[in-house]
């Protein structure tokens, strides 16, 4: 937790990864993030992975750091308070990000009657409106298609929520960039920020489109080769996996030292015609005969005889481990200053990260949990709408707010 958005006040109607992801960096930078919901909770707010008590550590994971509001968005009263709260007024306020579709009652037009300088970050699955979320964006790229064992043509969709992360940090370095703006020009706007656009730009920004569009298919599956140069997961002699990557010329040159086939290689170099350390490339292009002289040299010692020897060489390498085992791990968990113990919404008490960039210059703030749903629903009515206690205790009565139970 930093404090260089302090100040700010930005609020989130939003749901599932994208939005809350945009809304849970800015909160880390110091911005104050509302957060609104419906009554009993919106669409992820009961998603898995739950704690034994039936509580979302998905939800309480990516709503760190923010104030909650419970509203009952099927009522006039409720959405005009959202509405309300989304364009409220304040040179530091006007931010808002949601994923609500963008014709209705959180269009952009609607809020910007209430406030003209609105800026209005917009999460969506295409560009055209309709339903599209990561796993879906990913199958239409193609990705699945060449992700997974060499041969197999099974589509394998990978765990990580990839197009929703990238997206949610694109749409908070977009309503940054619109608040530089306006504060230059005293101008509002909506940014939309399709998964599909980003994941399509993103395939082009690597090169995939064009080399698709060159060779007349996408790219076949490689397993765990990494396209265009040399990398793989090899055994060792005591069944320790490891991926290595060989990019530069100094990692070619010192991996091949340390697994003493140094002149395997230049003799299968005499042999081809060709010097594998100008040209990554050409290490692609040869891996089956390169492979076997890896696979070789790793079956041959433990990993405890071959990993200090790569260090000592600057060679790129990581272990297989499961999640449980990295959690010992000094470098990701265990003595990461980026986390700490924190009680969270659920019961359960366990590391949890603040900002993920470090400011050396900057000392970190403690980590905040996720609030309680609707456990800042009177202090916002109050404070950043300015209604009073008899106004705010008509809409508890008349359910349409509701504070945290």
């Amino acid at each position: 937790m930093y404090d260089l958005l302090k100040g700010l006040r930005v609020v989130e109607g939003s749901a599932f990864v994208a939005g809350p992801t945009c809304g849970l960096y800015l909160a880390q930078m110091g911005a104050e993030v509302i957060r609104f919901d419906n009554i009993g909770g919106g669409p992820d707010f009961r998603r898995w992975p739950l704690a034994e008590n039936g509580r979302s550590l998905y939800w309480e994971g990516l709503n760190k750091a923010k104030k909650s509001v419970a509203l009952d968005l099927t009522r006039p009263e409720g959405r005009e308070i959202a509405q309300r709260l989304a364009a409220a007024p304040g040179q530091d306020g006007g931010l808002f990000v949601t994923n609500f579709p963008a014709e209705g009652f959180l269009s952009y037009e609607a809020l910007r009657k209430l406030r003209d300088d609105l800026i209005c970050v917009r999460v969506m699955g295409w560009a055209d409106g309709s339903q599209g979320m990561d796993y879906t964006i990913n199958s239409a790229l193609g990705l699945p298609l060449m992700t997974g064992p060499v041969g197999d043509e099974r589509p394998v969709n990978h765990v990580l929520a990839a197009w929703d992360l990238l997206t949610g940090a694109y749409a908070a370095f977009s309503l940054v960039s619109a608040l530089l703006d306006r504060m230059r020009t005293g101008r509002g706007r909506e940014i939309r920020c399709p998964l599909s656009d980003v994941g399509a730009a993103t395939m082009a920004n690597l090169g995939f489109v064009a080399e698709t569009m060159q060779a007349g298919h996408q790219r076949p599956r490689l397993g765990n080769e990494l396209f265009g140069a040399f990398g793989r997961d090899f055994t060792t002699r005591d069944g320790e996996k490891l991926m290595l990557l060989c990019i530069t010329p100094k990692q070619w040159s010192k991996a091949q030292e340390a697994l003493g086939i140094t002149a395997d290689v230049a003799a299968l170099e005499a042999e081809l015609g060709v010097s594998f350390a100008v040209d990554e490339g050409l290490r692609f292009t040869h891996r089956d005969r390169l492979y076997p002289l890896f696979e070789k040299a790793f079956a041959g010692k433990t990993a405890a005889e071959i990993t200090p020897a790569l260090d000592a060489g600057g060679v790129t390498w990581g272990a297989y481990q499961p999640l449980e085992a990295a959690l010992d791990d000094p470098r990701l968990y265990k003595d990461n200053p980026l986390f700490e113990p924190v009680t969270h919404p659920s019961g359960l008490t366990y590391p949890a990260p603040g900002a993920m960039g470090t400011i050396p210059q900057d000392e970190r703030r403690a980590v905040t949990p996720a609030p309680r749903l609707g456990q800042h629903t009177d202090e916002v009515l109050a404070e950043v709408l300015g209604l009073s206690s008899g106004e705010i205790a008509r809409l508890h009565d008349a359910g349409v707010v509701a504070g945290s139970s």
